[in-house]
């Protein structure tokens, strides 16, 4: 457990000035089960399209919440809906499909929740006898397939993932499902994350994890880039070479920690080792309990917060340990090298209590009562942690390492070969009012890794972000897109072709709205002044999702 100095308290005071909900409107809406559109639709165009756009937009949420008289509890575990704009000469179509999953598909034969997901429980077989409905609660869950977060690439093919050891392939063109890819097959892993990162070599880095007798383990993985023209025609899953660059012991066995992403610069990769401890004795016995998945996490923050630091070329990790307070972080935003520093933003919070409380008994609260539990939710902020990565040992205690000018974060030796260290808050008073941020997307194949000044997020005024932001973390000046009673998505940047700035492009999001049904827009904002250029109005209903891509290649 950490003992180092807590800040937790400052920090808490920070967060804690964004305004709270009064009169928030309700979302469940936004929170239904849709009808997929397996065939392209056209759009209404409203404004303009810039013609230079040629790709299609791929998004990924749940959009399915019930089988029969069965039903979800958590928003995490709607069933996968695909989508995609594709964008051509000015003109925009839609079209969406369901993922064909196992879980999917089996529930869709059963009528009702077969197959367990994070926050809901799947309930023995009713038609069995009694002795076969008492026996089944002592089998261990299998992991699903119900890919719902995130598109992601590996060997230029596109899959949908989630946090188990399952993805899908996917036909980016048609939303086809394709094969079922186990990551255990290729390696020794029990899971993956959503988030992977992409080198400039065409290779693809993840995170994974394994347990077993000899202990728990966090694994950086990598995924080498397609070997030209040896596979290039093959028509099949292929993660062959995939290998463990690095493997990270946890100081616990039964208490490892729960991550969602990690952080990559040119040369290192760093693994965030964050208080919301997973009781893997309870793992064991949670469908004897009647309990779901995510009954196992819990927020412990007498643990702190260790970042570990890991050469990604040699794997090698840092004999250093790197610590700070308690802090809860799912996406970072970028991290970069920098005269011997390595300098890390993220989007983070003081409690990680959150991701539990995203039941859809919660979201889908009528107004009055949904600012309750909107003032109940700490909000993220944008933090930077710089790591000093040449530490002397024999440098005095307590003296700031940080020598970077333009950085007000510390790192602190407290004892030989362990430095304590504190944020810079990566904001000023300004993005207070919008609620805090998340979902943070940057410039990435040119930025990724390397020094860079804008990045683009979601600010939550609501429990669904209800604003877009463009930030500036040279100035902390903010550029806001925000209109009452239209919710976006997650934004993502596209750039123009012959960008010679790092803004130049646009940034597209999808934009809901529980006021008006069939009033789902993708908005396309100029990313430089971040006014609006046009929207692709769609005829048809899109709950609230999660991650998206562009492709310019489908």
């Amino acid at each position: 457990m950490s003992s180092e100095p807590q800040n937790n308290h400052m920090c808490q005071l920070v967060w804690q000035r964004c305004p709270q909900g009064s009169g928030l409107e309700s979302l469940a809406a936004l929170l239904s089960s849709v009808e997929e559109t397996p065939d392209p639709i056209p759009t209404t165009i409203k404004g303009t399209i810039p013609t230079w756009i040629k790709g299609s937009f791929l998004r990924n949420g749940p959009g399915k919440f019930e089988f029969g008289e069965e039903s979800y509890t958590h928003w995490f575990d709607g069933m996968a809906l695909m989508h995609r704009f594709h964008i051509q000469e000015g003109n925009v179509t839609y079209s969406s499909r369901f993922l064909r999953s196992d879980s999917y598909v089996s529930n869709s034969e059963k009528n009702r929740i077969v197959v367990s997901e994070f926050g809901t429980l799947a309930m023995p077989d009713p038609c069995k006898n009694i002795f076969a409905r008492f026996f089944s609660r002592f089998q261990v869950p299998k992991a699903t397939d119900n890919a719902n977060v995130n598109f992601v690439k590996y060997k230029g093919d596109y899959y949908v993932s989630t946090e188990t050891n399952f993805m899908r392939r996917v036909d980016p063109r048609s939303l086809e499902t394709k094969e079922k890819v186990d990551w255990s097959q290729y390696i020794a892993v029990n899971s993956a994350t959503a988030h992977p990162h992409y080198g400039r070599d065409g290779s693809t880095y993840n995170m994974g994890n394994s347990y077993g007798r000899s202990g728990f383990f966090y694994h950086i993985l990598r995924v080498p880039p397609r070997d030209e023209p040896a596979d290039a025609t093959a028509d099949s899953p292929d993660l062959s070479g995939a290998r463990i660059v690095c493997s990270i012991r946890a100081p616990e066995s039964r208490k490892p920690s729960y991550y969602h992403s990690f952080a990559m610069s040119e040369n290192y990769v760093v693994f965030i080792e964050q208080p919301i401890k997973m009781d893997l004795l309870k793992f064991m016995l949670y469908k004897i309990q009647g309990k779901s998945f995510h009954r196992i996490m819990s927020w412990q923050p007498q643990y702190g917060t260790v970042f570990h630091l890991v050469n990604r070329h040699t794997g090698e990790e840092s004999d250093v340990k790197y610590r700070a307070a308690a802090m809860f972080t799912l996406h970072q935003i970028n991290a970069f090298e920098e005269n011997g520093f390595l300098v890390m933003d993220m989007c983070c919070g003081d409690n990680g209590e959150i991701i539990g409380d995203f039941t859809l008994e919660n979201l889908r609260r009528g107004s009055g009562d949904i600012d309750k539990f909107y003032n109940s939710l700490c909000r993220n902020l944008p933090r930077r942690y710089v790591l000093p990565l040449n530490v002397d040992r024999q440098a005095p205690l307590d003296e700031n390492l940080v020598t970077l000018h333009h950085c007000k974060a510390t790192a602190k030796m407290i004892k030989p070969g362990e430095v304590y260290m504190t944020h810079e808050e990566l904001h000023d008073a300004e993005l207070l009012q919008y609620g805090g941020l998340e979902f943070p997307q940057i410039n990435y194949e040119e930025y990724n890794g390397r020094p860079y000044r804008f990045f683009y997020s979601c600010g939550f005024g609501h429990v669904f972000a209800d604003s877009l932001l463009k930030m500036d973390v040279h100035t902390k000046e903010l550029k806001v897109w925000r209109h009452p009673g239209l919710y976006p998505s997650e934004p993502v940047f596209v750039a123009s072709p012959n960008a010679a700035e790092e803004d130049d492009g646009v940034v597209l999001s999808v934009i809901v709205t529980p006021r008006k049904e069939k009033s789902t827009f993708l908005l396309v904002l100029d990313a430089k002044t971040f006014t609006e250029l046009g929207r692709a109005e769609v005829p048809v209903d899109i709950p609230c999702g999660t991650h998206g891509v562009f492709s310019n290649t489908c």
